[in-house]
């Protein structure tokens, strides 16, 4: 989590941390040391990116799971178009990490 905070204030700096410890980033190249408070500071929003972008990969491979029923040759219920639409609303509104670790996803209705 803190190599993603250091890397969202700065893309191109070079540390090492030893143990996951912010008190322990040894900078690298030139890099100048970015204070802890900033790095701290950043890591709430890299944490509800990281946990939207597990939560969105998941939908996502759930939809794909679905995808073939919308060729023109087949017909989709409409249990089916409900649940590809909760799948796709799924992320509405969800603001904080505890919003998204709280969502329970659809069930899948039979094709």
């Amino acid at each position: 989590m803190i190599e993603h905070a250091i890397h969202k204030i700065n893309p191109d700096a070079s540390f090492t941390i030893e143990n996951d410890d912010i008190n322990k980033i040894t900078w690298l190249n030139d890099t100048t040391p970015i204070p802890i408070k900033d790095i701290e500071a950043q890591i709430p929003i890299v944490e509800l990116e990281l946990s939207l972008q597990n939560l969105r990969q998941k939908r996502n491979n759930l939809l794909a799971e679905t995808d073939y029923l919308g060729l023109s040759d087949l017909t989709m219920s409409d249990a089916m178009k409900t649940y590809r639409q909760e799948l796709r609303d799924l992320t509405d509104g969800l603001d904080t990490v505890e919003k998204i670790n709280a969502v329970t996803f659809p069930t899948k209705p039979g094709e």
